[in-house]
C-alpha cells in the first residue's frame, strides 16, 4: 500500500487543438478563477499571471473549440466583465472529470507495487 507521499506520481491531462492546447490544468485553474471573480484580469492576478497571458490563454481557449468557453463584456456597469459560457462550463466540468478518473486509474494496486520498490531517501 502506498505511504503517505501519495502524490509521487504525477499525471498531467492536456487536450490538443494541432499544437496548441486547447484544455490543461492550467487553463482549467484560469476557467475556475474567471468564475469565482467574474473578470478575466482579476483572474489572472489571483493566479500570478500578467495580463497579456492571461488573455493570451483564453484567446487560444476560444478559437480551440467549437464555441466560445468565455465570454467577455466591455464597458462600464453593471454586466461587464467575464462569464463562462455553458459550453465553457460544460468542458471545465469533463476536463476535471477526465482528470479525477485518470487519477483513480494511476492510484491503485500497480502504483502500490511500484511504490514498494522505490526508494525512501
Amino acid at each position: 500500500m502506498a505511504d503517505a507521499d501519495e502524490n509521487w506520481v504525477k499525471v498531467k491531462v492536456q487536450m490538443m487543438h494541432g499544437d496548441e492546447i486547447a484544455m490543461g490544468p492550467g487553463k482549467a485553474a484560469l476557467l475556475d478563477a474567471i468564475a469565482r471573480t467574474g473578470s478575466i484580469s482579476a483572474a489572472g492576478r489571483m493566479l500570478g499571471m500578467s495580463y497579456r497571458r492571461t488573455w493570451m490563454l483564453v484567446d487560444v481557449m476560444n478559437r480551440s473549440w467549437r464555441s466560445k468557453l468565455v465570454e467577455t463584456q466591455a464597458g462600464g456597469g453593471a454586466g461587464r466583465g467575464a462569464r463562462l459560457t455553458a459550453d465553457g462550463q460544460h468542458v471545465l466540468s469533463a476536463f476535471r472529470a477526465i482528470e479525477a478518473a485518470i487519477g483513480d486509474t494511476v492510484h491503485g494496486p500497480l502504483l502500490d507495487r511500484l511504490d514498494a520498490l522505490r526508494r525512501r531517501d
